[in-house]
């Protein structure tokens, strides 16, 4: 659901505040601590993951009995997920990045844009079913064919 004016107006005043009120949390909500955290645990989750891949190369390499050699293998093998897994979820993808906007004043803002979806200028949503929009198209092909 998209904001209406009147609350975006309202957004970037409470922001403004934010900002003039208190200016290290504002600068802590913009991200920068944030993402410095996020490449942390991903260089961290990067590392446990070569830790595990080392486990699995070394139950595989060493001369242990079955028993050993398979929970060794299995011990590398959950390392390894972790660390993927923490890698993983640690990345952030640019398009969550909060985004900062210069404004006239020379301040910065957290800049909410169409209540937070991508600006689209010439999407319109039809309320039609798809179906009924594909048959649509197809007749106006058909048509413009003949």
């Amino acid at each position: 659901m998209e904001l209406s004016e009147e609350e975006l107006r309202l957004l970037e005043q409470m922001e403004r505040a934010l900002v003039e009120e208190d200016p290290k949390l504002a600068s802590t909500l913009r991200g920068t601590s944030f993402q410095r955290a996020a490449r942390r645990r991903m260089i961290v989750g990067g590392a446990i993951l070569v830790l595990g891949i080392g486990l699995l190369i070394v139950a595989v390499l060493l001369d242990l009995s079955a028993v050993l050699q398979t929970v060794v293998g299995v011990l590398g093998f959950v390392v390894m997920l972790g660390g993927a897994i923490l890698a993983v979820t640690s990345a952030r993808s640019p398009g969550h990045q909060p985004s900062t906007k210069v404004r006239a004043s020379g301040r910065t803002g957290f800049g909410v844009v169409d209540g937070g979806r991508p600006h689209r200028p010439n999407r319109q949503r039809s309320s039609a079913p798809f179906m009924e929009r594909m048959e649509e198209r197809w007749r106006r092909r058909r048509e413009r064919g003949l």
